[in-house]
């Protein structure tokens, strides 16, 4: 007799910010229906690639079985081999490599993937460190120029007003943010939504026409990439010299005031920081700037919310910067309705969980010296021997010769469409091709997956249990084992203990998975218990009102200093200054990026391109998933008048190319975006032809290699766009 269809719930913690429940129902150990959060009160309702989890999971896509590599690096050709083969052969070269070159030469990368607290990257760490060590990078792809202007200004990045006190905000302006695409933490579409229907006026600046700005926003100010510091700065210009700006709050919380004044007035240089400068400079009309500076004087509490992408840019610490001195200008730190300027983790709420698998300190890593531009509170990232991300492919073509930490010789990959997910991939294709051993424990056959000696498949989330912390809304989540795992797959954590019995190593773990996650559950003091948490799948975190970045602080600042060297906001920095480097300026500063369009570059490749996040993408995840890509498929987005200057219409085939590479896709012509800037959502996923042109619409086959001086991405260049052959 066929099983009766039967439901378990538990939560989607993709890396998009958000956290939502889903109701999965199952028949015969297949899924046959997902549904979402019907919970009275505040629900976590999931979104279409929420829905559409069955058929990713169920994908005749997925890696079945371990196999090896039997082709050429990259061509895509394997051989399905034994859990114990692969293993044996992972462990040997790993031995091989580090009694050969050290275990430098071992270099572990993971990205966001799921978001839960076991079966992550922590059980490889924990192997390796206590096996002798291993090389890793730092630079957070999405938002490391963000964590710099927190860490700088405020000492801390958890900095922002939860997500409820939208609802307190007279005026919400959102600046690079478009949380109708993405989630960007939980429930913030829904505030957004009340507070329009209240009459919270709201502004968003953005080169793109966003589902957001469609759906939410009064204005619209459309902003060359790159530009916004100049905006952001020019409109402190108004302020101060309209006598708009809180001279009690800047006295009282901030340091360095004045020095920035000195900057934005022209007395430090003899430039004046006026709307007319920044409108030559950013394409907003000066009147525009000028409005919205009054207009934010004068709305006292305002939401400031920054996205990311502003900050993916050459010198984009200066943005999140700026935006931050221009929230403590008008006094909207540390109250209801107010935001502090930062989007890096938006959540006050500190969450409390039992330590487990402890990885301790990295034997590669000890005794390095700080990395120059380093910050205080950056903590293991700003060790000398970490490689930014974005000079891997350098790294591992020049090695210690080139002046980078290590000789890399071996690439272990978790959770991470590593090749995909960089700039420059003509390069890492290179790097790739010249390391000697590559493993990549992964669901689907990625871009990178291609390029490995050993595949090792993983669980879904669904098919292994793990705990989760919320987003922008304080909660604990628990993700339920809903059906069996894929084939062969195994969960990273029992790829980690069968590596660990290889390697010798007798002390890495004595639990099984549900007890180190009750292990997990034990250390919270505001989880009832295990078994209350998996059952409900969500315990809300009830608090009296919505949470405040830096509440205490501005309530009491002499009990409550901010974490920064002098207890204040810092706007300007002695760390900074003490660096003496010139583009990493003590105080924010407008700094002209590289490939923007008055780069001389300009003349050859004359359109900036950008690469936004997709609606149905989180990050490469989802690209493969059939009922997504009807509804949205991956273009080049276009202005009506740069297509028409290339006799290109809606739907035609377009070359997008520079010096780095070419993709060959769609392009959408609409009027959503302003002249001069193409959209690329990231994401797509790298498949060259023979000739080594894309057809998948990789965006990173354009991007540049560089981070920004403080280690920002730059997910912007310039690019050329043509008419393509169908």
């Amino acid at each position: 007799m066929a099983d009766t269809e039967k439901v378990i719930n538990t939560i989607c913690r993709n890396d998009c910010g958000g956290g939502c429940v889903l109701k999965v129902y199952i028949r015969d150990g297949a899924i046959t229906r997902i549904g979402t959060d019907e919970s009275e009160g505040l629900q976590y309702r999931a979104c279409a690639k929420g829905r559409a989890h069955r058929q990713w999971m169920h994908s005749s896509d997925r890696l079945k079985y371990p196999m090896k590599r039997t082709g050429e690096r990259g061509e895509g050709k394997f051989a399905r081999i034994s859990w114990d083969e692969a293993l044996d052969r992972v462990a040997s070269e790993m031995e091989r490599i580090k009694n050969t070159y050290g275990p430098s030469a071992i270099l572990l990368q993971s990205r966001g993937g799921d978001l839960s607290q076991l079966h992550r990257k922590k059980p490889m760490e924990r192997l390796l460190s206590l096996w002798g060590g291993y090389s890793t990078t730092w630079g957070f792809a999405s938002y490391e120029g963000a964590v710099f202007g927190s860490l700088v200004t405020y000492g801390t990045t958890f900095a922002a007003n939860d997500r409820d006190d939208l609802l307190n905000a007279r005026l919400i302006i959102m600046w690079g943010l478009d949380v109708a695409s993405t989630i960007h933490h939980n429930n913030t579409r829904f505030y957004l939504a009340q507070a329009r229907e209240k009459g919270t006026r709201i502004i968003s600046v953005d080169p793109k026409y966003t589902n957001s700005t469609a759906a939410f926003a009064d204005q619209w100010i459309p902003i060359r990439p790159g530009t916004d510091t100049a905006m952001l700065i020019a409109m402190a210009y108004v302020m101060v010299k309209e006598n708009l700006h809180d001279r009690s709050f800047l006295e009282k919380y901030t340091a360095g005031f004045e020095r920035f004044k000195e900057y934005i007035l022209g007395d430090e240089d003899g430039l004046p920081k006026t709307p007319s400068w920044a409108e030559s400079i950013t394409g907003v009309k000066a009147e525009t700037i000028t409005g919205l500076a009054r207009e934010y004087a004068a709305a006292r509490p305002a939401a400031l919310m920054p996205g990311w992408s502003a900050g993916r840019t050459p010198n984009g610490e200066q943005f999140h910067r700026a935006i931050m001195v221009l929230a403590a200008m008008n006094g909207n730190v540390g109250i209801h309705g107010g935001n502090s300027g930062i989007g890096v983790y938006g959540e006050t709420y500190n969450y409390n969980l039992g330590d487990f698998l402890p990885v301790g300190s990295n034997p590669v890593e000890r005794g390095a010296l700080r990395r120059k531009n380093a910050l205080s509170g950056s903590g293991e990232a700003g060790s000398s021997a970490r490689v930014h991300n974005c000079k891997v492919w350098d790294a591992i073509l020049e090695g210690k010769a080139g002046g980078y930490p290590a000789d890399y010789k071996m690439l272990y990959l978790i959770n991470s469409n590593y090749l995909n997910q960089h700039p420059n991939v003509n390069k890492g294709v290179k790097a790739l091709k010249a390391l000697e051993f590559i493993v990549t424990q992964e669901q689907f056959m990625t871009a990178t997956a291609r390029f490995a000696d050993i595949l090792l498949p993983t669980a879904y989330f669904m098919e292994r249990n793990d705990v989760v912390t919320g987003g922008g809304l304080p909660f604990y989540g628990f993700m339920n084992k809903v059906i069996k795992p894929y084939f062969e797959s195994r969960t990273h954590f029992e790829i980690a203990v069968a590596l660990a019995e290889r390697l010798g190593i007798t002390n890495f773990n004595d639990k099984n998975e549900e007890e180190l996650l009750k292990q997990i559950v034990a250390g919270s003091k505001d989880i009832p218990d295990y078994e209350t948490l998996k059952e409900g799948v969500i315990h809300r975190i009830k608090l009296s009102e919505p949470g405040v970045a830096f509440k205490k602080q501005i309530e009491d600042l002499g009990k409550n200093p901010f974490p920064t060297p002098s207890g204040k906001i810092e706007i300007y920095s002695q760390q900074l200054a003490d660096m003496q480097e010139p583009m990493i300026p003590p105080i924010p500063k407008y700094i002209e990026t590289w490939e923007g369009l008055s780069d001389p570059l300009a003349k050859k490749y004359p359109l900036q391109l950008i690469t936004s996040h997709p609606k149905l993408r989180v990050h490469s995840q989802f690209y493969n998933v059939p009922w997504l890509t009807e509804l949205e498929s991956q273009e080049v987005i276009i202005n009506a008048s740069d297509a028409r200057a290339r006799d290109i219409e809606d739907g035609d085939w377009a070359r997008v190319f520079n010096d780095r590479g070419e993709t060959v896709i769609r392009a959408r012509v609409t009027e959503r975006i302003m002249p001069g800037v193409v959209d690329i959502p990231e994401g797509g996923w790298y498949t060259p032809d023979q000739s080594g042109i894309d057809k998948g619409g990789c965006a990173n086959i354009l991007t540049r290699d560089e981070s920004s001086p403080g280690g920002a991405f730059v997910g912007t260049c310039l690019v050329e766009v043509r008419k393509a052959e169908e």
